[in-house]
Order: C-alpha cells, then sequence, then structure tokens
C-alpha cells in the first residue's frame, strides 16, 4: 500500500500545530504529561538531503491531477513543524510560476502544485499537491541525516500502550492503558475513526487476525481478551482467561487457537477460537510477557520478565522448559516465520536477543538504548524496530525522565543501527505496516502516536546509518530538547 501525507482542515492544521507544542490535545483531551517535543540540533550548512511525496485525496496509490485550465481555484494553508524551523515554502504552479507562502497563511491557486519546503538544518521536503486538493497541508521537517520521514503526529487518549495497523493497513489501532479501552485512526490524517469502550477499565495489546476481521484486545483488570469485530469497531464477545493481569496474545498459524500470557498468575490460557472455551492454562517461568510460536505449531516461546527467562511449552503435553536465563527483564517477542528465527527485547540488557528456534540456542542480536520496549520486523525480515523508552524518572517511571525516548531500526544480520529517531516521553507502542511502508509508535506518557513513512530496505541498508552517528547527543532532555 502506498499513501502519500495528510490533508487536513484549517482549524485541524492549527490543532495540529498547537498540540506540537504542547498546548492542546487534538482530541480535545487536556494533557497529562509534559508534550514538549525534542529540539533537534543539527547542522546549518551542506547539502541537505530531499524527500519528495505526492498528495492524493482519495485512499488509491495513483496521484490523480486535473489540468490547470480546467481545475477551480482553492484556498491552501502550509504549516510548518517543528515550530521556530525558520521555514521557506515555495509553491510552483503546472506553467512553472512560483509562489512563496508564508508558514501558516492561506494562499489561492489554481491546477496541480509541487510545494518545496526548506530550512536550514533541515531536510528539504517535496510535495506533489494535486489540483483537487485543497485546505492545510502541515509539513513535519525532520534532521538531514534522519532516513525515516515523519507524516503524521496527533493526540490520542491516555497512556497509549500498543499501536497495530489493521492488515489492510487503513486504520490504526491504540491500546489505551489508562482509559477505558482502545481507539481506531486514521493513520494518514490522525482522524479518530472510533473509540471502543471495554467493561471496567483500559486494555494493554491488541492482534489482529490475518483477513482484517477480527481484533483481540487483551485487558488486564479482567484477566480477559475481548473479540472486536474490525469493520464495525463493536466487541463480539468476551474471553475469560482466568489467570491474572492478561497482557499479550498470539495466534496459531491457522488461527483456530490463542494463547494470552497472564503476568501475576505465570501461566498462559490456551483458547478454541471456534468455541470460545478455555481449553487449558499452562503454567511457565515467572511474569510472562512476551509470546511467539513456531512455524509449525508445536511449540510457544514465552518470554519472562522478571528473571529474564526464555520459556519453551510443548503444546501437545504442555510442558515447558528453560532453554535460557539472562538474569534481565524479557518482554517481548516476535518472530519470523520464513527463517524460523525469534527477536526478543531486554529491558535490563538493553538488547536484543535472537532465537534459532531449530535448535533453541540464543545469541545477542545487538544493543538498543535505555530500556527497549516493544519490537517488530519488517515484511522482509531484515529490518527490527525497537522502541526505547529511556531512563526512568528517579522517583517513578509514572513520570517523564531526564531523557528523550528514541525509535531504532536495526539490520537483523548484523545489529547495527539503519537509522534512528529521538521521540518524546517513553516511546512505547511500536508498529510496522503490513506492507512495510509505514512506522507507528506511542509516546507513552504524552498520550500521543508518531507516523513515519519508511523507506525501502535497499534505501535503509545503503544510507549509511541514517542518525545513528548523531542522535545520541539529542536524548538527554538538559542538551536542549
Amino acid at each position: 500500500m502506498s499513501r502519500a501525507p495528510l490533508q487536513l482542515g484549517l482549524a485541524a492544521l492549527a490543532l495540529a500545530i498547537l498540540a506540537w507544542m504542547g498546548a492542546l490535545s487534538l482530541s480535545g483531551r487536556a494533557p497529562t504529561a509534559d508534550l514538549a517535543a525534542p529540539v533537534v540540533s543539527t547542522p546549518t550548512s551542506g547539502d541537505l538531503p530531499t524527500t519528495v511525496r505526492s498528495v492524493t485525496t482519495t485512499t488509491s496509490s495513483t496521484t490523480t491531477t486535473t489540468p490547470a485550465t480546467t481545475a477551480p481555484e482553492r484556498d491552501l494553508s502550509i504549516g510548518v513543524l517543528p515550530a521556530g524551523a525558520d521555514a521557506v515554502a515555495t509553491l510552483t504552479t503546472a506553467t512553472g510560476d512560483e509562489i512563496e507562502v508564508e508558514d501558516g497563511s492561506t494562499t489561492s491557486a489554481v491546477g496541480p502544485l509541487s510545494l518545496v519546503v526548506e530550512a536550514d538544518g533541515y531536510r528539504t521536503e517535496t510535495i506533489e499537491i494535486p489540483a483537487e486538493a485543497a485546505g492545510a497541508f502541515p509539513v513535519w521537517l525532520d534532521p538531514p541525516d534522519q532516513v525515516m520521514d515523519r507524516r503524521m503526529v496527533f493526540q490520542t487518549g491516555a497512556a497509549p500502550k500498543q499501536v497495530a495497523f489493521t492488515p489492510d493497513g487503513e486504520e490504526l489501532w491504540v491500546t489505551l492503558l489508562g482509559g477505558t479501552g482502545l481507539e481506531a485512526y486514521d493513520p494518514f490524517t490522525g482522524a479518530l475513526l472510533a473509540a471502543i469502550d471495554l467493561p471496567e477499565a483500559g486494555s494493554v495489546e491488541v492482534i489482529f487476525d490475518s483477513a482484517g476481521e477480527k481484533a483481540y484486545v487483551s485487558q488486564m483488570e479482567t484477566a480477559s481478551v475481548y473479540q472486536i469485530d474490525v469493520a464495525t469497531h463493536e466487541m463480539d464477545r468476551q474471553l475469560l482467561t482466568e489467570g491474572s493481569w492478561t497482557k499479550v496474545m498470539v495466534l496459531s498459524p491457522e488461527e483456530d487457537r490463542l494463547w494470552a500470557s497472564n503476568w501475576v498468575s505465570n501461566d498462559v490460557s490456551e483458547f478454541d477460537l471456534a468455541t470460545g472455551e478455555m481449553v487449558r492454562r499452562i503454567p511457565t517461568v515467572t511474569t510472562p510477557r512476551g509470546l511467539a510460536i513456531d512455524a509449525a505449531a508445536s511449540r510457544l516461546y514465552v518470554a519472562g520478565y522478571d528473571d529474564g527467562d526464555i520459556d519453551v511449552i510443548d503444546l501437545e503435553s504442555g510442558e515447558g522448559s528453560t532453554i535460557h536465563h539472562t538474569g534481565g527483564a524479557l518482554r517481548h517477542l516476535v518472530a519470523d516465520p520464513n527463517e524460523g528465527l525469534i527477536y526478543a527485547s531486554d529491558m535490563a540488557l538493553d538488547a536484543i536477543l535472537v532465537i534459532d528456534t531449530a535448535t533453541d540456542t540464543v545469541a545477542t542480536m545487538g544493543s538498543t538504548d535505555r530500556l527497549p520496549n516493544t519490537i517488530d520486523l519488517s515484511p522482509d525480515g531484515r529490518v527490527l524496530a525497537v522502541s526505547n523508552r529511556g531512563r526512568n524518572n528517579p522517583e517513578t517511571y509514572y513520570l517523564p525522565g531526564p531523557e528523550w525516548g528514541t525509535v531504532l531500526l536495526l539490520d537483523t544480520t548484523n545489529g547495527e543501527i539503519l537509522d534512528a529517531v529521538v521521540a518524546g516521553n517513553q516511546p512505547t507502542g511500536l508498529a510496522i505496516s503490513p506492507d512495510g511502508e509505514w512506522l507507528a509508535y506511542s509516546d507513552f506518557l504524552d498520550n500521543r502516536v508518531t507516523v513515519l513513512a519508511l523507506p525501502s530496505t535497499q534505501e535503509l541498508l545503503t544510507a549509511g546509518g541514517g542518525r545513528s552517528q548523531t542522535y545520541r547527543a539529542e536524548i538527554p532532555k538538559d542538551a536542549g530538547g
């Protein structure tokens, strides 16, 4: 799926700018934490990269244009973020006329347009605007050495724990640990499509079946998994795990079974999805969280948080064995079924591990920044994305800490950093779209989601590491962030 950047109304642009500055929530909620984004220190001279993209007015990947001679005149407003970038925005018409546009001002124009936004110390953005497109066009400028391209930033409900694209990539679902359920958004406009209330509390994780018809959402407080109809955003049924503090779920390859980890009762619940029956609870290592299944659906891998254990459960017998002990804090697992590998994030060791399911040997793939959380794999298995919360506040991790968090892209063959983004307060949820063209992450304490365009794997591999050599100087908040 190839998607173009957003097109918003004038009011939405104003709200987007205010939200980025920490003054207002796009959803109308008052912010509960410091929403200020890090100030990026970048070079102010030399040749800077350029990003070229196009705007469409439908979900089609084809840009439709209307001849300038027949298209009506319309108003456009260009807003540049971050504020204070001192950018120069220039519109070029189909006849070659150039119109310099002031940030936030409204300009009337006819026909297809090319928008170029330039600012010292930032990558130049070029946007192709078709003849029928009108309204406001927020443009997020990125550091010149950053390969990922930020396209959308929007506010969410309280404590966005996880983000997940629907299989068609058209919606981004956000679980709310501090809310009353979860929310579904258009990831390319930030529009709230649905607020899905759950009984009693918020939600932890969400996964989808491959057809994109059903979603499964975990809730800790009720030890439940809720099945949601993706098309209607309505709850179909509640599955009781009979465990305690349910966290992560995984589907079998045939999608007839679901397993859910229970953090406090130290077990995994298995469901027959045809009947909704919880068929058994399987004992595990202490504080089970991340889950992954092998390609043959014969063994379930479990990440134990408290002691850094990796447990492997034989699904026929239900018996488990510990194949690796780090003494750290294993959090999330993601499988590459094509290669027979499973990747694991260890929050205590700031590392990514890789499990070879053919031999159950475990190796360290690479290092991360402080407190790696969620991980996700590109469709080709070559790139692993990692959200890193950053150092905790010494009083409590419920408050912003001394560092901004980060999002890293790692080469799975050697663990090297391919690109990096300095994020907000505690980036936690993270997802790569099914087509591999987009990445979304949540800033947990900022109630905010960011969506970035991902370049191809080949582009990442030849980009010289992106921001890998420069981003760390911007992580400490006392560095100007």
